[in-house]
């Protein structure tokens, strides 16, 4: 029950490709974010539909596989752990970013069909 504590899983679709860099150690690391939809009926009745952004950060061998087969709009579900971080800006202004590291990738959709 321990690996419980921190754990997210997300299914959802790319907002865009991830931006991949390397670290000045050496590490590679993947930036992208994912859009899920849930949808509820309100309290007239209808149905209102939402979609949240969720920034993600994959690093090492998580990083390759999303520079590799991830693009924008492809569906996609995540495991993962959150991770709380800040920042001072060139402003001068102290920054918070909420983010998800992904731990493992899977793709779901239709496969692409090969050109012949």
């Amino acid at each position: 029950m321990s690996n419980l504590r921190n754990s997210v899983r997300l299914m959802g679709h790319l907002g865009q490709a991830p931006e991949l860099r390397t670290t000045t150690t050496g590490k590679k690391v993947a930036n992208f974010s994912l859009a899920t939809n849930d949808s509820y009926i309100d309290t007239n009745g209808e149905k209102v539909s939402e979609t949240m952004w969720h920034n993600l950060v994959a690093w090492g061998k998580q990083a390759d596989i999303a520079e590799k087969y991830l693009e924008k709009g492809k569906e996609i579900c995540i495991e993962g752990k959150i991770s709380n971080r800040n920042y001072v800006d060139k402003a001068g202004q102290k920054r918070y970013v909420t983010e998800i590291v992904v731990s493992d990738i899977l793709m779901v959709g239709p496969k692409e069909k090969k050109a012949s």
